[in-house]
């Protein structure tokens, strides 16, 4: 049977290329230079176009068919500062220097030092706020750097400070962050730690320490502590805590950690981890090029989890995000091939409205979606080999 298969493929041209004779069909080429900022120069105009008219971005509409849980109206208070947080960050990356841009990132910033101090989890059960307290520390960095305005500068770093204290007050009692508490919703959570969450607030938080904010060391233990004890042999991570007793399901698997392996990498190598090495990045840089194909299946499913090896659709950017993030740690002669292999991935995949959007979200998706295809294109710049 496997035989006659293999005599079918190959006689349609599947199985050696369009002719059946050996020859497989050359890749296009990488995206230029030029179509790498025509790309973002997109990306940014769609932001601008439909930042609302209080400077942030996203709200609750479209709500047909969504599969997530969010109790109101904490839950979209969390996203929308969230989302607002990651196009700042974009915007500042991409566009500080832009007059065009200045009073729609101005805009964006007041929301933020306004909003972002009053923010709390939505109910004892759901957590979300910690996806803004760490989106905005890494948006008020960039704010903090780009700033000149000594008071602006206090107020920035007054906020900042506010927000280590919120993801100390929302720490899982196991250390990290989850962002549910299905156990006993405590006043401090009792939900399982999960892996990409740890990631994403340890990264924000050395990002905030490197602004001069004060980041107490427990803290950070303990979210490092939580994320080793889900790192893996095979340079995988689970997708949770609660997961360490099914170690081979299949989310816990290479193909279902594609889209988080590269933060928890990321986030242990910068603070201090030696284990997590330029090899330990380019393994898992290779599996998510050549594996790229799990994540984009899941991309546009509007299920959670519903694809091969329980991936979930907002995985896909939040994964080359942190990929982009682990290539500017290699060494210089081994940067431009993944940043020219992570641009040919996100450059075709942009919306006709100048947008990127992996997953239904009532009206966050696209925002997200682009602030972190434009983050990650930023770093694929200067992609030219090194001779």
């Amino acid at each position: 049977m496997q035989g006659g298969f293999l005599l079918v493929l190959s006689s349609l041209g599947l199985l050696h290329g369009k002719e059946g004779n050996n020859t497989s069909p050359a890749p296009p080429p990488p995206p230029s230079e030029t179509e790498i900022r025509s790309s973002i120069d997109r990306g940014c105009e769609f932001l601008k176009k439909i930042q609302n008219k209080d400077g942030s971005w996203g709200s609750a509409r479209q709500t047909k068919g969504l599969n997530i849980f969010a109790p109101v109206p904490g839950s979209h208070r969390a996203f929308r500062l969230a989302v607002t947080a990651l196009s700042i960050s974009a915007l500042i990356e991409n566009k500080s220097a832009d007059e065009k841009y200045q009073e729609t990132i101005r805009k964006a910033q007041d929301h933020l030092l306004e909003n972002l101090p009053n923010l709390r989890r939505a109910t004892p059960m759901a957590i979300y706020n910690v996806w803004a307290h760490s989106y905005g520390l890494q948006a008020l960095a960039r704010m903090h750097e780009l700033t000149k305005e000594s008071d602006r500068r206090k107020k920035i770093e007054e906020v900042m400070a506010q927000q280590v204290q919120m993801l100390q007050r929302y720490e899982s009692v196991d250390g990290g962050w989850g962002y549910y508490d299905f156990n006993l919703q405590t006043k401090q959570p009792s939900g399982s730690s999960i892996s990409f969450v740890n990631a994403t607030g340890l990264v924000a938080l050395k990002e905030a320490q490197d602004q001069g904010v004060e980041i107490p060391k427990r803290l950070t233990d303990r979210a490092i502590a939580a994320i080793r004890r889900q790192r893996l042999p095979d340079h995988s991570y689970l997708y949770g805590e609660y997961l360490k007793y099914r170690p081979r399901r299949g989310i816990n698997r290479p193909a279902g950690s594609l889209g988080r392996s590269h933060a928890c990498n990321f986030a242990l190598q910068l603070w201090g981890d030696k284990t997590i090495t330029d090899e330990v990045h380019k393994i898992c840089l290779d599996r998510l090029i050549k594996r790229n194909g799990w994540l984009d299946m899941g991309r546009k499913r509007p299920v959670p989890h519903e694809s091969w090896a329980a991936v979930a659709g907002y995985f896909f950017y939040y994964g080359h995000l942190y990929a982009s993030f682990c290539i500017e740690t290699l060494n210089s002669k081994d940067q431009p091939g993944y940043k020219q292999a992570l641009a040919s991935i996100l450059v075709p995949l942009q919306e006709k409205d100048g947008s990127w959007w992996d997953f239904p979200f009532y009206d966050y998706h696209q925002q997200y979606g682009t602030a972190m295809a434009l983050l990650s294109l930023n770093r694929c710049l200067g992609s030219k080999k090194v001779d």
